[in-house]
């Protein structure tokens, strides 16, 4: 008897889950921390607030499963990706963690667009151009900020920064690595180009190791306080997004998985790194011989919580007097609104956008709109909007991988049987939905078990997920979205150029 702990180190959240050695959940818990985005752009975390979320929900799994020290086989870990941390000669942040959804880098990643070099490193890195990834952070910090790019000593990420407050090194796996836009995910290596471009040295980065390498002797402080033996070994493990398709059984060639949380992303694992003509695509690494394919977006239920925080406040006081949620009551108007919303289309590029168009000043809009459309038909289209995005995705991810087989679905949005239909209707095929709970975190413990020899083959996941659900495409549905969709895609296009003009001009107007 033994037990495995998985680890996600999200971008609003920490979660852990304990799980037996067959992945039956044990315990689970779930610490927040504050976003802060004090001016237009910014995005990001205190990492001392992660740490803290880490340590407190790791002391909580174990003391909810009651499990002894000798019984934890291991613990690893998943954490979002493209956050980075500048540290000092005394290995203190000279910055909190800026985050995935910061934009503030926004003209750099044009100009290397522009300049053909960003092409240049996007061919050898897998990791499109776009102010999300360290290497357009880290040119914007030395031109905006130079003092603090003097001091750095090292340039890590928030999982690197939490195994350093454990055991005291700087490490950083392959799969987190393959976000940055420096690392060459062909020769599993610092990238000499874009280390050249940013002005720093490889011993200004952390050291790289394998997804599936361990490292013991935690720092007995933790260990006292976590009743965690020296002796247990910690797994470096890999990305969220990577880690999801792993616990959602979606490895297999042509599987592929969609998930949509707060953002939301398109993923299908290959077995060798392959890049994008267009740039369009990530490639990550989940272990050495699997990479992950696909392109994630900004906006996905985040466009739910503004239309209820904004066109439904008299039904938020409903729900709460009801003690209902206000989602399942703004699903319900949505689904008496027909598939397409009688002509009323929604791009929900509310906080920019990565895949597919990868445009960090993108704007949302409702087209189409006219004295018939209530906000019942606003609801449903701002849901279809997401879909439509994601789909797109889905299309470009084909061109270099071929038609999927099937399609698992994952992330709060799979609760509701509206979006789920959606899901299947749009994309027409059988959309099938996991049981499995916090797939990243059982992506990390099953990474884990096979690190550390427990299991032969990542593919055991499959016995430990289960199957809720599966939707089926509605043909009256599916027509009607194969009518809207060219409009969509059409709009998108052609609003595209407008979209800078109208961000700088937000932006030079807000409070």
């Amino acid at each position: 008897m033994g037990y495995m702990i998985g680890v996600d180190i999200g971008t609003t959240s920490t979660k852990s889950v304990l799980y037996d050695m067959k992945g039956k959940v044990i315990a689970y818990a779930n610490t927040g921390y504050q976003l802060y985005q004090d001016i237009p752009d910014m995005a990001e975390e205190d990492p001392e607030d992660i740490f803290d979320a880490v340590i407190e929900v790791l002391g909580q799994v174990i003391r909810k499963g009651k499990v002894q020290s000798s019984e934890i086989k291991g613990i690893s870990f998943s954490s979002a990706m493209h956050s980075l941390i500048l540290m000092d000669q005394n290995d203190q942040p000279l910055t909190r963690a800026i985050t995935w959804a910061d934009n503030r880098a926004a003209k750099y990643s044009d100009e290397l667009k522009n300049n053909g070099i960003g092409a240049q490193i996007y061919a050898k890195t897998g990791t499109p151009i776009h102010p999300m990834a360290p290497l357009s952070k880290i040119i914007w910090l030395r031109n905006e900020k130079p003092e603090l790019f003097k001091q750095t000593k090292k340039f890590i990420d928030i999982k690197t920064y939490v195994f350093f407050r454990l055991f005291g090194v700087y490490k950083m796996e392959y799969s987190i690595a393959s976000a940055t836009g420096m690392f060459n995910i062909f020769e599993l290596k610092w990238d000499q180009q874009a280390l050249e471009l940013l002005h720093i040295s490889e011993d200004q980065l952390p050291d790289l190791v394998e997804p599936t390498d361990t490292i013991k002797g935690i720092n007995l402080k933790y260990g006292d306080l976590l009743n965690i033996s020296p002796e247990t070994p910690f797994v470096f493990g890999a990305s969220d997004g990577t880690l999801s398709n792993l616990g959602v059984n979606a490895i297999d060639p042509g599987v592929v998985a969609v998930t949509i949380g707060t953002s939301g992303a398109v993923r299908v694992v290959v077995d060798k790194p392959v890049v994008d003509p267009d740039g369009k695509l990530f490639c990550y690494a989940l272990t050495k011989d699997k990479w992950v394919v696909g392109g994630p977006v900004n906006n996905g239920g985040i466009v739910f919580r503004w239309v209820k925080d904004q066109l439904f406040a008299p039904e938020r006081i409903t729900a709460e007097q009801m003690q209902v949620s206000t989602y399942d009551i703004l699903t319900q108007i949505a689904e008496k609104i027909p598939a397409g919303s009688d002509g009323l289309l929604f791009h929900p590029y509310l906080g920019g956008e990565r895949a597919p168009i990868w445009n960090a000043y993108a704007r949302g809009s409702f087209f189409g709109l006219t004295r018939k459309h209530t906000r019942a038909h606003m609801v449903r289209a701002a849901l279809e909007g997401i879909v439509y995005n994601l789909y797109v995705v889905m299309l470009t991810i084909e061109k270099l991988t071929g038609k999927p087989k099937s399609i698992q679905a994952t992330g709060g949005f799979a609760r509701s049987s509206l979006w789920r239909q959606m899901l299947a209707d749009i994309f027409e095929q059988d959309v099938t939905i996991p049981e499995s709970f916090e797939s990243s975190c059982l992506g990390a413990a099953v990474l884990g078990m096979y690190a550390l020899g427990y299991v032969d083959d990542l593919s055991v996941v499959k016995d430990m997920i289960g199957v809720t659900d599966i939707h089926h495409p509605n043909t009256d549905n599916f027509e009607v979205y194969r009518e809207l969709l060219p409009i969509w895609i059409r709009v998108s296009e052609r609003l595209e150029p407008e979209y800078k003009e109208i961000a700088e001009f937000q932006k030079k107007h807000s409070n």
